[in-house]
């Protein structure tokens, strides 16, 4: 089941920018922290960028100064503005939020493909 819908991927060139969207498919419970997450091919699945209510933010080495990840706490929704994209960021975006119930399972996306290729 998608409790989170990921939208914004697509093929863009290298240099190019790219901005993606999580909203929640149905209600879903308070949220605490939200991220945004890769998996390229032939890899493991690596942590983008976290956001968390108050807007602190943290972000992987590999995109930082180029990434900027960004919320709005009444609808729940995660952005993250891709700049500079690199062919090395090419790979299945996927969005998650954390309840703040912990005892509840985090929710997730389906994906969504970025390639950055020529």
């Amino acid at each position: 089941q998608v409790q989170l819908v990921e939208s914004g991927g697509g093929l863009v060139q290298p240099g190019g920018s790219l901005t993606l969207s999580c909203v929640p498919s149905g209600d879903i419970f308070s949220i605490n922290r939200q991220g945004w997450y890769r998996r390229a091919p032939g890899k493991e699945r690596e942590l983008v960028a976290t956001i968390v209510g108050g807007g602190s933010t943290k972000y992987a080495d590999s995109v930082k100064g180029r990434f900027i990840i960004s919320r709005d706490n009444a609808k729940n929704t995660v952005y993250l503005q891709m700049n500079s994209l690199k062919p090395e960021d090419t790979a299945v975006y996927y969005c998650n939020a954390e309840p703040k119930n912990g005892f509840l399972p985090a929710y997730w996306g389906q994906g969504t493909q970025v390639t950055v290729s020529s």
